[in-house]
């Protein structure tokens, strides 16, 4: 069954701690999302809203997709303005995450999807999106239309010995 999409919900206390809570699970299943598990929420909330104030302060948006039978949190994506005027035709998504009980069922093909609808109606000319590599990602980025568009090789360390790619991809909307 398809997401309910918002964009811009009020991030209640409650929500804060449901995306955290996400965040957190998503993390622990070896979700390329900032973190490397094991983690709490504890060590998840401050990064977290630090992300939230990009959206209360502004400008960044937020945009959930919501279980239509439960209501829960099933999909993240915040969308990042870079804060520099020759950058504001485009955004860089960030912590594209799906829910591990959700996985498998479309979700993140739906909320890029999604994702590149709202992009399409702000008149943006592409999304970015970094990723770690090595993880299978850029396959599924690219069934959704990114193109990968650079790659430093071994900057992101998960480990002592243990280096990825960092990768970035664009989405063209032109």
């Amino acid at each position: 069954m398809a997401l309910l999409f918002t964009l811009d919900p009020e991030l209640t206390p409650e929500l804060r701690a449901e995306i955290i809570d996400l965040w957190t699970a998503v993390s622990n299943a070896g979700g390329a999302v900032g973190f490397v598990p094991p983690v709490t929420a504890e060590l998840v909330r401050p990064t977290a809203e630090k992300q939230f104030a990009g959206v209360t302060e502004g400008p960044d948006r937020l945009l959930v997709g919501s279980e239509p039978e439960t209501g829960r949190v099933a999909a993240v994506v915040f969308f990042e303005d870079q804060r520099f005027n020759l950058m504001t035709h485009w955004r860089l998504l960030k912590r594209v995450m799906v829910s591990v009980e959700a996985q498998g069922r479309g979700y993140g093909r739906e909320l890029l999807a999604q994702a590149e609808l709202l992009a399409r109606q702000w008149g943006l000319s592409g999304l970015r999106l970094t990723l770690r590599g090595g993880q299978g990602l850029e396959d599924f980025y690219a069934r959704s239309g990114y193109k990968e568009v650079g790659r430093v090789p071994g900057a992101i360390r998960t480990a002592p010995g243990v280096e990825h790619d960092d990768v970035t991809m664009w989405l063209e909307l032109r």
